[in-house]
């Protein structure tokens, strides 16, 4: 399975970016799939998840904020930020988890400053 995240960028304060996933294989839609986030010197930080399902859950940092969703037709999971915050900013990874293997995409840049 290979994930390639795109979609990051450079936005002021209040502003909104949309991340990308696009997944290999046939069998994306079987599978939950989510975002996580880390900037240098911490770990890394889950932020919302996306069932096989299409049910969804965030962190409450970015509750209310951000969206997931997924395109089974696309192999692609999605990240919809708005109201982007400074705090915000970090490398933004897609994972999936098959057979309690972990799959990690490359990571996309989101920096959020005036």
């Amino acid at each position: 399975v290979q994930l390639v995240e795109s979609g990051g960028g450079s936005v002021q304060p209040g502003g909104s970016l949309r991340l990308f996933c696009a997944a290999s294989g046939s069998i994306f839609s079987r599978y939950d799939m989510g975002w996580y986030r880390q900037t240098p010197g911490k770990q890394r930080e889950w932020v919302a998840t996306i069932t096989s399902g299409g049910s969804t859950n965030y962190a409450d940092s970015v509750k209310g904020r951000f969206t997931i969703s997924r395109d089974n037709a696309k192999n692609t999971v999605y990240l919809q930020m708005n109201s982007l915050k400074p705090e915000d900013t970090a490398v933004y990874y897609c994972i999936t988890v098959i057979a309690t293997l972990n799959y990690w995409g490359q990571g996309t840049q989101v920096t959020v400053s005036s």
